[in-house]
């Protein structure tokens, strides 16, 4: 049996005590994620992850004057990148919630993980809640994956995974999640940057001289405006 450390069991145990909280939540949800904390390892600047909460309260809104509390609907938003998880009751109103997501102020990208059928359960979400639980844990424990430039989503069993990360950071997360107990499919919603890209990013050190140039992508495009690698792995 593996004994977690003290970080993370605590870790664990105060997203253990979301669940009450889940089972009395309303039918249309956002950002129904964790890992906030430790802002300072994130790798969006403070004025995107602004952004992100303001697309995902003005994304609800809109949500909630088009379907009222009929359908249920996840909106998660990562670098103005809008991932749509949850249920809802025809294909008609799946491509209604994405064209309007879609011309929300600012968002970038839509991806559609809507599935057509029946609200999950208020015990399904409590499960899911505590599966996202897990796996940042479990990112946490492995102590060579940076959990917190990860946003975790989970929806019936199935792990969202959205985050500006290098392939080698991408492939060794999917390894964690894979591995614990609960996931069914890890679903990665990523941009990729390179390694150079990753340093660029690292904080500089006070004998360092700062380089002026722009970070840009490996295409030669500007980072901010890549689009998310959608990759369901089974």
């Amino acid at each position: 049996m593996k004994v977690l450390n003290k970080s993370t069991a605590s870790l664990l145990s105060t997203l253990v005590m979301c669940l009450g909280l889940a089972s009395c939540a309303a039918p249309l949800m956002f950002g129904g994620v964790l890992g906030t904390a430790m802002v300072a390892s994130d790798r969006r600047t403070t004025g995107i992850q602004l952004e992100d909460e303001g697309i995902e309260q003005r994304g609800a809104s809109a949500m909630t004057e088009n379907f009222g509390s009929k359908e249920h609907i996840n909106i998660t938003s990562y670098n103005r990148q809008v991932l749509l998880t949850g249920e809802v009751s025809s294909d008609n109103v799946r491509r209604q919630a994405e064209q309007l997501i879609g011309r929300v102020q600012n968002v970038r990208a839509v991806v559609n993980e809507l599935a057509i059928g029946p609200a999950s359960s208020n015990s399904d979400r409590a499960s899911d809640v505590l599966l996202v639980a897990k796996v940042k844990a479990a990112m946490v424990d492995s102590e060579d994956v940076f959990a917190n430039v990860f946003k975790i989503v989970g929806e019936r069993g199935t792990v969202y995974m959205m985050g500006r990360v290098t392939q080698r950071e991408a492939q060794r997360a999917t390894e964690v999640v894979r591995g614990v107990s609960g996931v069914k499919r890890v679903v990665r919603v990523l941009e990729y940057i390179t390694e150079d890209e990753l340093r660029a990013l690292q904080p500089k050190r006070k004998d360092e001289p700062t380089k002026q140039t722009p970070v840009m992508s490996g295409t030669g495009s500007s980072i901010t405006s890549s689009q998310p690698v959608v990759t369901p792995i089974k």
